[in-house]
């Protein structure tokens, strides 16, 4: 697996990533989904330079002018319900593309511990598409994993393009082991040393799900 951290870059991005980590900025939960739709429009802004162009003729009012476009055809799917911000921010930028949703989710057994549950999915064929999936956080690795082999189910994509504004160490060293470097590309915004017993991110940025949608009334 690639990674592209574009943290590492100055650029707006950091102001959108330092308003999601923030306790009091994120008290408005409209200004937490609008600082991640806006991270999904730069992160896919990037991803628009690595597909497959080929110039087409344009008639203006004036004469034909010869414009390269993408040749590719975008699937955009994002995990239940942290990641929909995100998608929304995809889809800002990839007008025409196609959508997939999937929940996947930590089910808690006694006490803290718990495993990771994938349930629903709503997919396209993916066969020869991009495949864009989305989420908020990869913690552990394991649901991005699990969820992604899942989604492969419906098809093999030419290239799939996981974008997660946060993403801890552990995480990225677990997937780069198990995912082809020429199949699948990791975009994310900054890369978190620690990460807790209970798979939490630290500095993280908290439940983004909450965050963005209120708090569940209970754990799943």
């Amino acid at each position: 697996m690639k990674v592209f951290n574009l943290g590492q870059t100055n650029s707006v991005l950091g102001s959108y990533v330092a308003q999601l980590r923030d306790k009091n900025v994120q008290k408005d939960r409209m200004r937490f989904r609008s600082n991640l739709q806006r991270t999904g429009r730069v992160f896919a802004y990037e991803i628009s330079k690595t597909l497959n162009y080929s110039v087409k003729h344009v008639d203006t009012p004036l004469g034909i002018a010869d414009v390269a476009t993408p040749d590719d055809t975008v699937v955009v799917a994002s995990i239940l319900r942290a990641g929909l911000p995100i998608h929304q921010g995809i889809l800002d930028v990839f007008e025409g593309a196609e959508s997939a949703f999937i929940a996947a989710y930590r089910k808690y057994d006694r006490g803290e511990d718990f495993h990771i549950t994938v349930e629903y999915l709503t997919a396209p064929g993916l066969d020869g598409k991009i495949l864009i999936l989305a989420d908020t956080m990869i913690a552990s690795g394991v649901s991005i994993e699990m969820t992604l082999n899942r989604l492969l189910e419906e098809g093999e994509p030419v290239h799939t393009h996981l974008v997660c504004p946060i993403a801890s160490a552990y995480a990225v060293e677990y997937l780069q082991k198990r995912l082809p470097p020429e199949k699948v590309t990791l975009w994310t915004a900054a890369i978190d040393e620690e990460l807790t017993m209970q798979s939490y991110i630290v500095p993280g940025l908290g439940d983004a799900g909450d965050l963005a949608y209120g708090e569940k009334r209970k754990k799943l």
